[in-house]
């Protein structure tokens, strides 16, 4: 696919027209106090990989709800002193997948918590573990129109406050160092990092790798690739509730959880990126809060953006910050 959204020029100055609730803060701040009112009980249990270098804990935490929410915290073997955090959320489908994977910010000296998603892991990867026991209205398969009828019922309203108690729970460890707090991750995984970089104020740096809940009026109806064709295929059945729809969404746009971003951050965007397109992305850059604060951009990759290439240089980034 050659370019399709608007020249790098205008994407540079682009602001989206997502309409911010009045009651956002409001929102959040009921929905975080809410879930505070049950014990974090973060449990971590060593787990038996045949690694020499990196050492695995199983990790379970109150999410949500109370909801047990399932994640991995890796250590460098042999650390006896707090470590800068890494806080990692996953791409859509995807789970947190066996002990033995996702090596690398381990391997750089950082502690590093992958944070499970509630009813994902089935569709790539070494599969998932956590349960997401709330029902919803008739949605379209996937996970973009559960409980989209209302912003207390939406979807994301748990994943979100899961991955605001993970950096809780990651930072209750002894040997995780709570004042160099970074959260990242690809696509899902980068959406909800803005999300959660919009919610926790005191984190070190955000690094939102191609990002995915961005900006939706745009991506909805500029895109026809998945995830976000799926509230399209609602709307297409349910012809009367594009006004519900678009309300439930306004709590959950990254671009109104990056206008309350307060780290530095690194964001990437694809130019060919069908699935989150490239002024989706740019549109939550420009928002985001914090005056320091850079979006690589790949020329000619789709939603893979940078690949290795981005890991190697959030690598480089993050020595600045953690």
């Amino acid at each position: 696919m050659a370019l399709f959204d608007l020249p790098l020029d205008e994407l540079r100055a682009y602001r989206s027209e997502s309409a911010e609730p009045e009651d956002f803060d409001t929102f959040w701040e009921k929905t975080l106090q809410e879930a505070r009112e049950h014990d974090l009980d973060a449990r971590f249990e060593p787990v038996e990989t045949g690694l020499t270098t990196v050492e695995v804990y199983d990790v379970t935490f109150a999410g949500f709800g109370g909801h047990p929410v399932k994640g991995w915290l890796r250590l460098p073997a042999g650390a006896t002193e707090p470590l800068p955090l890494v806080v990692e959320f996953l791409g859509y489908g995807g789970g947190r997948g066996l002990p033995h994977e996702s090596l690398l910010w381990a391997s750089t000296g950082r502690a590093h918590f992958l944070m499970d998603t509630r009813g994902q892991g089935s569709t790539w990867g070494g599969g998932g573990d956590t349960a997401d026991p709330v029902g919803s209205a008739p949605a379209y398969p996937g996970y973009m129109t559960r409980g989209i009828d209302a912003p207390e019922n939406y979807y994301y309203r748990r994943v979100i406050t899961d991955g605001v108690r993970a950096v809780e729970a990651a930072r209750s460890h002894p040997l995780t160092d709570a004042t160099r707090t970074v959260v990242l991750g690809d696509s899902q995984g980068g959406g909800l990092s803005i999300a959660v970089g919009g919610l926790v104020p005191d984190l070190v740096a955000v690094a939102p790798n191609v990002p995915f809940l961005c900006d939706f009026p745009r991506a909805v109806t500029l895109t026809d690739r998945h995830p976000y064709r799926e509230i399209g295929l609602f709307l297409k059945t349910h012809r009367e509730r594009a006004a519900e729809v678009w309300r439930t969404l306004s709590y959950f746009d990254g671009v109104h959880f990056a206008a309350r971003g307060r780290a530095p951050a690194l964001f990437s965007a694809a130019l060919e990126d069908q699935t989150c397109p490239p002024s989706t992305v740019f549109a939550a850059f420009n928002a985001w809060g914090h005056e320091d604060k850079t979006i690589d951009v790949y020329d000619f990759n789709d939603h893979e953006g940078g690949g290795p290439f981005h890991e190697a240089a959030r690598v480089r980034w993050l020595r600045s910050y953690a």
